[in-house]
C-alpha cells in the first residue's frame, strides 16, 4: 500500500520499507509514494550528468524551471515557472540542508534567493514540490519549492582544478575523516572568471564547509558550517537601439562601474529519530548575509549628467527552525497518517536601504531601514487510506508575521502584523495498471516586503493569499518509463512585478496563471537515459485596466530534453532548453524572442583515481537573449524623457571548461 511521499521525506518509514521516490533508472517506486502528479525528487546521478553554467542550474533538473541572469554572476540569478517570471525567488521557496534561501524584504527584491553558495558536487538529491498543496510549506511557495539535501558523506577524498575560456578558473577540494563515530566532511572551492563581457567581470569566490553527519537519514545528525563570498563586476542589461545602431556591441555594458559584493555565512543542524511508527525531527540554523550591489538600469535618466548608477545595501541575521512529528493511528480497517509541525523563523535586518551613487561612491541616500521581520507557523497534514485504491490528503497551515520597521523618516516608521489560514486538500486514486492519478487543491501565499506594510501612503497587505488547483497522473507504462502529466490552476491577489528604475518589485494586480505540463524519463538499452518535459501556461490579470491584462515577463512555453549515456571509463551528458517568448508589457504589443540552448559534457577516466571531464556550454553558439525587460532610460545624447525600449542582457557564448579530478 501507498505511503504518502510527505511522511517519508519527514523521515516516517514507509510500509514495508518503501523508500523515498527517486527519479532514477533504477526506480521501482514511481507509483505509490506521492500525493501530487508534480512533485518528485532528483537523485545525485542525474545531477552529475548535467552540464552547469552557473551553480543554481541545478534547480533546472526540476521539469519546467528555467535559471537566467540578468546581471553579473555573484548575484542571484532570475527564475522562471509555472507561467511565472519569478524575479529571484518570489513565489519560488528554496531550501538547502533545511535552511531557507529566499530572503524577504530585501534590499533587491522580494523573497531574493541567491544560490551562489551551492557547491553542486555537494549535492546529493533535489526533492521539489508545485503548488501550494503542502501544508509544511508556507512563505514563497504558492509556484513551488525546492528543497536542496547535502551528502552526509564522500565516497573518496579528491581534487579537481577546472579551466576553461574566458577566464574561468576553479579549484575544489574534499574529503572525510571518521569522528567519534560519525563522518567529518570538508569542501573547499575557489573560482575566478572574466566572462565574454566586454568589461571584464572580475569575478572572485571562496567558498567552503564543513559538515558532520552521525547515522542515516531516518536516525541521525549533522552538523553544517557553510562560508561563502564573492565579488564581481557587473555587465547588466543593454538598451536593443545601442547595438542595432552600433553604439553598443552585444556584450558591452553602459555603465563600467556597475557590480557588487556579497557573502553569507551559516550554522545549522538537523536531527531525526524515527521507528516503525513514529518520526521526529528537528532543524535549526543560523544565517548571517549581506549583500552590496551597483546597478544603472536607467542610464542618464534621472540624472543626465552623472548618471542613474544605484546601490542596494541588505545586511541581515536569520534564526530559526522548525519541528515535526509523525506517526500513525489505527483505523478501522485503515491506516491513518498524522503529521505537525511548528516552524519559527526571524529576520533582523541591520540595514536594508537605496542610495543614489556614482562609480560605487554614496553621493545620497534614497532610503535606509532597520527590520525586523518574525513568523510562527503551524501545520497539520492528515492522510487516511480509505481502500487499497483510495487516499486522502488533508491539511491546514497557520501563520503570523510581524513587521517592525525602523526608517530614518517618520513616515516610513512603524510595526504591523497579519495572520492567515491555509487549508489543503487531495485524493489519491489507484495504482491501477501501473497509473496513479491526483486531484489537489490549497490555500497558499506571500509576504510583501515589511517596509511596504509600515509607511504611512500607498499601504500594501502584509500577507498576499494564494490559491491553486491540479488533475493528474504518474505512470510506468513500460519497464524503464516513467510518465507525469498535470493540468493545473494559480490565483494570487496581488501580483508582485519587476520595476526596471530601480531594479525591485511592487505589488501589483491579482493575477491568474494556468497551464499544462508532461515530464517523462525512459531508460533505453546500451546505458542510455533519456529525459523530457514541455510546459504550456497561460498567464493573464483577472481585473480590468486601460493598459492590459498580460502579466509582464510571464513564460508561455518551455520545453528541455537530455540524453546520458554511461558505460566503462565514458560518461556523456546532452541537454537542450527552449525557453518561448514572453509579453513584456501588458497589453502584449512588446514581447521578448525565444532561446534555445544544448550543453554538452564529457567524461573518462583514464585510471580509478583521474578523471578528465569537458563541459562545452551554448554548444551551437547560439546569439540569443538570456533574459529580456522593456522599460524606458535614457542614453548620452538623446532626449530628457528618455526612450522606452527592450533592454536586453545576452546568453553567454559557446565556452568550453576542461577538467581535471583527482582522488586521494
Amino acid at each position: 500500500m501507498a505511503v504518502p511521499l510527505n511522511l517519508v521525506a519527514a523521515g516516517l518509514p514507509g510500509r514495508e520499507g518503501v523508500p523515498v521516490i527517486i527519479v532514477t533508472p533504477d526506480d521501482n517506486g514511481f507509483v505509490g509514494d506521492a500525493d501530487a502528479a508534480s512533485q518528485g525528487t532528483i537523485d545525485k546521478r542525474q545531477l552529475e550528468s548535467r552540464p552547469l553554467l552557473r551553480p543554481a542550474e541545478v534547480l533546472e533538473a526540476i521539469p519546467g524551471v528555467v535559471i537566467t541572469q540578468h546581471s553579473g554572476s555573484g548575484k542571484a540569478n532570475q527564475y522562471f515557472l509555472r507561467g511565472f517570471n519569478l524575479d529571484h525567488g518570489t513565489d519560488f521557496a528554496v531550501h538547502v540542508d533545511g535552511m531557507p534561501v529566499n530572503l524577504p524584504s530585501h534590499g533587491h527584491g522580494q523573497g531574493y534567493a541567491d544560490l551562489n553558495f551551492l557547491i553542486p558536487e555537494l549535492i546529493d538529491h533535489v526533492h521539489y514540490r508545485k503548488g501550494p498543496y503542502y501544508a509544511d510549506e508556507g512563505d514563497f511557495s504558492a509556484a513551488g519549492a525546492a528543497h536542496v539535501h547535502l551528502k552526509r558523506s564522500l565516497s573518496a577524498g579528491f581534487s579537481e582544478l577546472t579551466a576553461g575560456y574566458y577566464g574561468y578558473r576553479r579549484g575544489l577540494l574534499g574529503g572525510n575523516q571518521t569522528v567519534e563515530r560519525g563522518n567529518l566532511l570538508g569542501m573547499l572551492e575557489i573560482g575566478e572568471g572574466n566572462g565574454p563581457w566586454t568589461n571584464p567581470e572580475q569575478l572572485r569566490k571562496l567558498n567552503g564547509i564543513l559538515r558532520y553527519a552521525h547515522g542515516d537519514d531516518k536516525n541521525g545528525l549533522t552538523l553544517t558550517a557553510m562560508a561563502y563570498a564573492s565579488h564581481w563586476n557587473s555587465t547588466d542589461q543593454i538598451p536593443l537601439r545601442a547595438v542595432q545602431s552600433g553604439q553598443l556591441g552585444r556584450f558591452d555594458a553602459v555603465d563600467a562601474t556597475d557590480g557588487g559584493r556579497t557573502s553569507r555565512y551559516s550554522l545549522s543542524t538537523q536531527w531525526v529519530e524515527s521507528d516503525a511508527s513514529s518520526s521526529t525531527r528537528a532543524n535549526a540554523y543560523l544565517i548571517h548575509s549581506r549583500l552590496n550591489l551597483f546597478s544603472n538600469f536607467t542610464f542618464f535618466l534621472n540624472d543626465p549628467v552623472d548618471g542613474d548608477q544605484i546601490e542596494q545595501v541588505d545586511r541581515r541575521t536569520v534564526s530559526g527552525g522548525e519541528l515535526s512529528h509523525a506517526w500513525r493511528t489505527p483505523g478501522i480497517g485503515r491506516d491513518i497518517e498524522h503529521t505537525a509541525g511548528l516552524q519559527l523563523r526571524n529576520d533582523n535586518i541591520a540595514e536594508v536601504g537605496l542610495h543614489d551613487t556614482v562609480a560605487r561612491q554614496r553621493v545620497g541616500t534614497v532610503r535606509s531601514d532597520r527590520v525586523v521581520q518574525t513568523s510562527a507557523s503551524l501545520f497539520y497534514l492528515n492522510s487516511i487510506a480509505w481502500t487499497p485504491w483510495l487516499r486522502s490528503v488533508a491539511g491546514l497551515r497557520g501563520d503570523r508575521y510581524r513587521f517592525r520597521v525602523d526608517g530614518d523618516h517618520p513616515g516610513n516608521s512603524g510595526t504591523t502584523s497579519d495572520a492567515i489560514a491555509s487549508p489543503k486538500f487531495g485524493l489519491v486514486f489507484g495504482p491501477w495498471s501501473e497509473a496513479e492519478y491526483f486531484l489537489n487543491y490549497g490555500y497558499g501565499f506571500h509576504s510583501n516586503d515589511a517596509r511596504g506594510t509600515t509607511i504611512s501612503v500607498e499601504r500594501v497587505t502584509p500577507l498576499v493569499r494564494a490559491k491553486g488547483g491540479e488533475v493528474g497522473f504518474r505512470a510506468t507504462p513500460f519497464n524503464g518509463v516513467h510518465t507525469s502529466a498535470a493540468l493545473w490552476r494559480l490565483d494570487i491577489d496581488s501580483e508582485l512585478v519587476f520595476i526596471g528604475d530601480a531594479g525591485t518589485t511592487e505589488p501589483s494586480r491579482p493575477s491568474r496563471r494556468e497551464g499544462i505540463e508532461w515530464a517523462s524519463y525512459i531508460k533505453a538499452p546500451h546505458n542510455i537515459t533519456v529525459d523530457f518535459d514541455l510546459t504550456l501556461s497561460r498567464a493573464r490579470f483577472k481585473d480590468d485596466e486601460p493598459v492590459g491584462d498580460h502579466i509582464p515577463g510571464s513564460t508561455t512555453r518551455t520545453m528541455s530534453g537530455g540524453l546520458t549515456y554511461a558505460e566503462g571509463p565514458w560518461s556523456a551528458g546532452l541537454r537542450l532548453r527552449y525557453f518561448g517568448p514572453r509579453p513584456l508589457i501588458e497589453d502584449n504589443s512588446e514581447r521578448s524572442g525565444s532561446s534555445t540552448l544544448v550543453n554538452a559534457k564529457l567524461g573518462y577516466a583514464v585510471t580509478k583515481q583521474v578523471r578528465i571531464g569537458l563541459d562545452v556550454l551554448n554548444l551551437f553558439d547560439r546569439k540569443v537573449d538570456d533574459i529580456t525587460y522593456f522599460y524606458t532610460s535614457r542614453l548620452q545624447g538623446e532626449p530628457a524623457a528618455g526612450v522606452a525600449d527592450k533592454h536586453f542582457h545576452p546568453a553567454e557564448p559557446r565556452s568550453v571548461r576542461l577538467s581535471v579530478l583527482l582522488q586521494i
